[in-house]
């Protein structure tokens, strides 16, 4: 928890979100964000980091967890404050790393918590805040990505038994295990993830994240 949330009462910080985020290492992620004149582990950081940053500045979340075997992402971490990092271990897919980090924080449920990809270099804290809002009145919930097909989010409340099965059309199978699609706005920077080129000039018009935008300045 960060220190600007030591004084709040228990009762506070339990209605907040626990929030994990699988990430890749930089052998295994962004094999299709190609920008000319860009290293692409080094972008893939920075976007992970901007995402990572947005999402412990929500009002609506208690704790970020990182599920990741990228030792060097949590080294550059270090300004960002409350994060808690959690090794995969085996690689084993993006719903088996979040549910390492579900087990990690809140086995027995007790806490609202949810999933949220790290490709998400433009996200306001705000658009997060309003999703888990929309989401504490249902037992599961799942927004779309920009597209349509895939998912950014995924959540469960306290009591429901974690579920995500993400990946390509992923947004159809969270409907298929019961999740409350949000009613996001097309506009909202949590469903544009970004896994290439085309997708990242997108985003960079609603306005990326510092890293990411400063590393795409030295073109």
């Amino acid at each position: 928890m960060s220190a600007a949330r030591t004084g709040d009462d228990p009762e506070s910080w339990r209605r907040r979100w626990i929030v994990v985020v699988p990430v890749k290492p930089p052998a295994r992620g962004k094999s299709r964000l190609d920008v000319p004149g860009i290293d692409r582990a080094a972008l893939a950081h920075a976007i992970a980091l901007d995402t990572l940053e947005a999402a412990t500045a929500c009002e609506a979340v208690a704790q970020v967890v990182v599920v990741t075997n990228d030792p060097a992402l949590a080294r550059e971490s270090g300004t960002i404050p409350a994060l808690r990092f959690v090794p995969e271990g085996e690689a084993r897919g993006l719903d088996a790393a979040v549910a390492t980090g579900v087990a990690a924080m809140d086995p027995a449920a007790r806490m609202p918590r949810a999933a949220l990809l790290g490709d998400l270099p433009a996200l306001r804290p705000s658009d997060l805040a309003d999703a888990l809002r929309a989401a504490a009145s249902v037992p599961r919930s799942v927004v779309a990505d920009a597209e349509g097909t895939g998912s950014t989010l995924v959540t469960a409340a306290p009591g429901a038994a974690w579920q995500s099965s993400f990946g390509e059309g992923s947004f159809a199978r969270h409907l298929a295990l019961g999740c409350t699609a949000l009613e996001i706005p097309d506009a909202s920077t949590l469903r544009r993830d970004v896994d290439t080129a085309d997708q990242l000039d997108v985003a960079s018009a609603l306005g990326l994240g510092p890293r990411t935008a400063a590393l795409l300045a030295r073109r």
